[in-house]
C-alpha cells in the first residue's frame, strides 16, 4: 500500500498550491482521505478529510474557507486545493487514510500515511 503526495512547493502568501495524493496497491474507495500537516517543531496536525463518497468533508478551523479537499474515487486520488496561502501553512503535508467509517481528525484514526510533501509560503 503506497499513498503518494505531490504539488508542494514555494509561494508567496496570498498565492494557491494544489496538493494531489495518489493510492496504490489497495482501493481506497470506501474510506476517508485526509490531510495533515506537520510545521518544524510542532506536532502534526489535522488540516481536512472527506468520507468515501465526497459528501461529507472536515476542515480546521485554521483552514476552513480557503482549503477545498476533494477526491476521485475513479483513480484513487485525493486532492488539497490551498488557496489564500499564508506563511503559517508552512509545513509538510501528509495524505492519509482512515478505514473507520466516520470522518475524523483525529491522527491516530488513520491507519496509512504517504511520505509527505513541503509546502513553503514566503511573506
Amino acid at each position: 500500500v503506497q499513498l503518494q503526495a505531490s504539488g508542494g512547493g514555494l509561494v508567496q502568501a496570498g498565492g494557491s498550491l494544489r496538493l494531489s495524493c495518489a493510492a496504490s496497491g489497495r482501493t481506497f474507495s470506501y474510506y476517508v482521505m485526509g490531510w495533515f500537516r506537520q510545521a518544524p517543531g510542532k506536532e502534526r496536525e489535522f488540516v481536512a478529510c472527506i468520507s468515501w463518497n465526497g459528501e461529507t468533508a472536515l476542515y480546521s478551523d485554521s483552514v476552513k474557507g480557503r482549503f477545498t479537499i476533494s477526491r476521485d474515487n475513479a483513480k484513487n486520488t485525493v486532492s488539497l486545493q490551498m488557496n489564500s496561502l499564508k506563511p503559517e501553512d508552512t509545513a509538510v503535508y501528509y495524505c492519509a487514510v482512515s478505514t473507520r467509517a466516520a470522518v475524523t481528525g483525529i491522527r491516530g484514526r488513520y491507519d496509512y500515511w504517504g511520505q509527505g510533501t513541503q509546502v513553503t509560503v514566503s511573506s
